[in-house]
């Protein structure tokens, strides 16, 4: 397992090895060269939308950038007090997002704990292919999908086409957390 600070470099290593150039690299996957860099020399691992399209573009799996190789496993626990957190004080924007089932490889869900913030850092809009569900465990967001705005409150799960530009911000004087199941299709 790979710790944030290296996700950059992983990234880095399997596009020179597949002889990918970072222009190559940014016409497929709509990212500028300039953001691509800083995804390869920071210490902070970008979203974990960008990270999918980064995968699919480089042919390779989430497990791969995570460095989660082990044996295939027809199932597998993951204790609370074993969870690694793939961002902390998350990414560019403030979001952190703790892994739930990293011993499972090549899994076509990913699911996380995210956490926003009360104030984020930054906006960010998220697109990517396949589909997202939110279950707020934690506090109220306004989470806007398209061109519409849903109020999203503990308790509440939204169910999404992830295509659409997508995010969602606190709504209260809280944070807020989340189970998040992204599925991306092969």
């Amino acid at each position: 397992m790979i710790e944030e600070a290296q996700v950059g470099k992983k990234i880095k290593e399997y596009r020179i090895a597949k002889k990918v150039t970072l222009r190559e690299l940014a016409k497929e996957t709509g990212f500028t060269k300039g953001y691509l860099s800083k995804i390869e020399n920071t210490k902070k691992a970008p979203p974990v939308s960008t990270l999918i399209i980064l995968s699919k573009a480089l042919d390779i799996s989430l497990s791969d950038i995570f460095g989660e190789k082990t044996d295939r496993r027809p199932a597998c626990l993951v204790k609370k007090k074993e969870r690694t957190v793939v961002v902390r004080d998350g990414t560019l924007f403030g979001y952190a997002y703790q892994k739930l089932a990293d011993k499972f490889i090549d899994k076509h869900m990913q699911p996380y704990v995210l956490t926003l913030p009360k104030r984020v850092k930054k906006n960010a809009v998220f697109q990517h292919t396949g589909e997202e569900m939110l279950f707020v465990l934690e506090g109220t967001m306004k989470f806007l999908h398209g061109s519409n705005e849903y109020l999203v409150e503990e308790g509440d799960c939204i169910y999404f086409d992830a295509s659409f530009p997508h995010y969602g911000v606190c709504h209260g004087e809280k944070g807020v957390k989340c189970l998040m199941v992204i599925y991306t299709p092969e």
